[in-house]
């Protein structure tokens, strides 16, 4: 058995290779066609323009259907590891709804184009980038609890570590950000496509554009994290019958099909 077929180990390595995946193919795409600069731009840049927009908005969305997907395994994980321990399974809670409005956030990212609706993009923004940075703090914080009884110490560390990468990037992504749009190099810089490095400016521009692209794959690698633990992990849904039909049978067949249901049972 490979190791992607342990488990649910596919699940967190399918977000990571698709959401990886939706930024190159889109970046190539806006590349060739000279719709952005080949040096660093806006992710959000790469789904303004179509075609690339199309791809960008499907791509997205996907992920964060994947990525739901992954935050409930998760949680699901820690609570069946956890049944009695009060603080972890609040923190748990916590972090699943967290994850889930950092989801949605990915959703408006994907819909609403900065070009066209620029402060709802601004606020999908926030939600995907600011509330999953807290996302994954509160994971780190229940690694370090689980350890070392459920959790190693190695990956409590690795899992800081990639944190840590995730706050310094908003933070640069933020300063730089707000000295860009500070109106000290023009207005209208929300729709600037194409740079020249002589221009006023431009330093904060790259700095902030970096800073996004280095966002964007911490969150990629925190989610690579999760392998190993859900290697040791599967789920399975239990159907359960209220009937033999899909439908509303005559009085008289109800009465014999419960009676059947009940001899049945016994």
């Amino acid at each position: 058995m490979w190791w992607f077929q342990q488990g649910l180990s596919f699940l967190p390595v399918v977000l990571v290779v698709w959401s990886a995946a939706s930024f190159v193919f889109s970046y190539i795409t806006a590349v060739i066609l000279h719709h952005v600069d080949p040096l660093v731009p806006y992710i959000s840049d790469m789904g303004t323009t179509p075609p690339e927009r199309c791809l960008f908005g499907i791509m997205l969305n996907i992920s964060a259907f994947l990525g739901m997907a992954t935050m409930y395994v998760r949680y699901k994980q820690v609570e069946a590891l956890n049944p009695e321990r009060s603080r972890i399974l609040r923190l748990n809670k916590i972090g699943l709804t967290l994850g889930l409005m950092s989801c949605f956030g990915l959703c408006i990212i994907a819909n609403f184009q900065k070009c066209i609706l620029y402060y709802v993009h601004v606020v999908g923004a926030c939600l995907t980038f600011g509330v999953g940075a807290i996302y994954m703090l509160v994971q780190t914080i229940l690694s370090y609890l689980m350890q070392p009884e459920l959790h190693s110490k190695d990956i409590f560390w690795i899992r800081l570590t990639t944190s840590l990468w995730c706050w310094s990037s908003i933070v640069s992504m933020f300063v730089s950000s707000v000295v860009l749009y500070s109106g000290l190099y023009g207005t209208n810089l929300v729709q600037k496509l194409h740079w020249d490095p002589q221009e006023k400016g431009y330093t904060a521009h790259i700095t902030s554009t970096a800073s996004e692209w280095s966002l964007a794959f911490s969150f990629l690698s925190f989610f690579l994290t999760y392998v190993r633990d859900f290697q040791k992990i599967s789920l399975r849904a239990a159907v359960s019958l209220h009937g033999q039909t899909l439908h509303n049978p005559p009085p008289s067949s109800v009465t014999k099909q419960q009676t059947l249901l009940v001899a049945g049972s016994i």
